[in-house]
């Protein structure tokens, strides 16, 4: 008789379990610390909050959780189509864009065929892809965590399904120039994924190239510039065609009711947002002047930083962090990204000058 267990997918086994920013409930489990002394700054959260008007709809649509949200968040899809400018039939969604990207796997991936990665860089990817049974083909960016762009296109073969491209990336926060992307899209008739999900804080997205190319997916979310991270809004712009494959394959009801009045009030609160920019535009400088004597800063068009803190371990100098209440991300588990690199999301202004006077403290020492 077979054991259960032998039924387990073999691209399954060989998974490394997706690692998260630390939470503030570990910190007090671990630490001891008060709740109210710890600043989270791992998991690049908006530090203002939500939009008052997103809590205000999910207030408003809580007597409603008894019935089915519309198949495919509808009302929401049309007001993104709007927001990005594109028809309601290039837009798609997910929970979170996470839930985007298993969508596509469905779509694009089975084993024997692969996707493109360059890194370090979001490691969601290369779960969703080794789950679906395809084989990940990375490139190392180079110095500076810019694309090797001809290392990517030398790495097409007949195999190749998706490329993933992240700008600005997770953990480097750089984009990538409109020429290195328009480069790798004219190479190949994969499908190039470029992850956006930082875009709101930087000044280059290129959701404009999905006009003129047909393997080309845009994928954003509601998680950062719009606060809305705990109730998993991911979208993407795709070319019509697979629009109409990705509705076939995407699981229905994704997107909850109380998620849908929320993304419908945080997209009419620009106010919000613009202080959300604002607030990660001012910080980021402060961070990156306050820094730059102590360690090496990435340029980033994100809403966080990183940093080299080597000669000592990013677990170490992240740990001490902890222990002073101070959540950062020790980048050790992002694949090719080393033992000294953290990445530190952009807080309030007090925030970040607790931040800078403690690292000052610890690289010092």
């Amino acid at each position: 008789m077979t054991n259960s267990k032998d039924l387990l997918k073999e691209s399954i086994k060989g998974i490394a379990e997706y690692v998260p920013g630390k939470s503030t409930e570990d910190i007090v489990a671990g630490y001891g610390i008060e709740p109210g002394d710890i600043i989270k700054l791992g998991s690049n959260e908006n530090p203002l909050g939500p939009s008052t008007m997103a809590v205000e709809a999910v207030r408003t649509m809580a007597d409603s959780i008894s019935v089915y949200p519309s198949v495919d968040a509808g009302e929401l899809r049309r007001a993104l189509a709007a927001y990005v400018g594109y028809p309601e039939d290039m837009v798609v969604m997910g929970a979170g864009m996470d839930g985007v990207v298993d969508t596509l796997m469905r779509l694009f991936v089975h084993p024997g065929t692969s996707a493109i990665i360059p890194t370090p860089t979001f490691s969601y990817f290369e779960i969703a892809l080794r789950a679906a049974g395809g084989t990940p083909v990375f490139v190392k960016r180079q110095g500076d965590y810019s694309v090797d762009i001809q290392a990517v296109i030398s790495s097409l073969d007949d195999t190749t399904r998706l490329i993933y491209l992240c700008s600005p990336n997770n953990p480097s926060g750089n984009t990538i120039p409109e020429d290195d992307v328009r480069a790798v899209v004219e190479s190949t008739d994969a499908i190039v994924f470029l992850d956006e999900a930082y875009v709101d804080f930087s000044s280059n997205s290129l959701v404009g190239l999905i006009s003129e190319y047909d393997n080309l997916v845009v994928g954003r979310t509601m998680s950062k510039a719009m606060g809305l991270a705990g109730l998993r809004i991911g979208y993407a712009v795709v070319p019509n065609w697979i629009f109409r494959e990705y509705m076939k394959a995407t699981t229905p009801f994704a997107i909850s009711r109380i998620a849908v009045a929320a993304g419908l009030a945080a997209l009419e609160d620009t106010d919000y947002r613009k202080k959300t920019i604002e607030n990660v535009d001012v910080g980021r400088k402060f961070l990156t002047e306050q820094l730059s004597n102590h360690c090496r800063v990435y340029p980033s068009q994100a809403n966080f930083i990183l940093i080299d803190v080597s000669p000592k371990k990013s677990r170490d100098v992240a740990e001490t962090l902890l222990k002073s209440g101070i959540i950062v991300r020790d980048c050790t588990s992002f694949r090719d990204a080393g033992d000294g690199l953290i990445r530190i999301t952009v807080g309030t202004p007090d925030q970040n000058r607790r931040v800078v006077d403690t690292l000052h403290t610890i690289l010092d020492s």
